[in-house]
């Protein structure tokens, strides 16, 4: 499945250069959840990952990002503030050019790395919300 969604993407964004998600924890927990990420999020086309073995996914110009098998962020503390989307409980860092966001509540865990561009960055995790229900579990 996972096969025929890269080259999918790959047909759909051959133009676009491998977005590097090296350091991506390898865990075979996301093979589910990278199988199902949807091909289009917020308007953007699945890209293709290098390595392409990695519990990664990436859409659009600049990329947004997901990795899975990732743990809590240092930051979050149980006072954090936290933001429920579609039932799935996010922490959320500003960066210097946009949001990354964590699951706190999802084993295995879920980061998204989302651009200014955008904006609201938070509509980039409605998305992706239904493939992590479907294949992470309430930790």
């Amino acid at each position: 499945m996972r096969s025929a969604l890269v080259l999918l993407a790959l047909g759909l964004t051959a133009c676009a250069r491998p977005v590097d998600v090296t350091g991506t924890p390898s865990n075979p927990a996301c093979d589910p959840f990278v199988s199902v990420v949807p091909v289009v999020v917020v308007d953007e086309r699945l890209r293709e990952t290098i390595p392409s073995s990695a519990s990664a996914a990436a859409w659009g110009d600049p990329p947004i990002v997901v990795r899975c098998g990732v743990s809590a962020p240092e930051a979050f503390v149980p006072t954090s503030a936290v933001i429920e989307v579609e039932s799935v409980t996010w922490f959320a860092e500003p960066l210097s050019n946009g949001t990354l966001f964590t699951t706190i509540d999802r084993t295995p865990g879920v980061e998204v790395t989302v651009p200014r561009e955008y904006a609201p960055e938070v509509n980039v995790l409605i998305d992706l919300s239904q493939s992590i229900l479907e294949t992470t579990s309430r930790s």
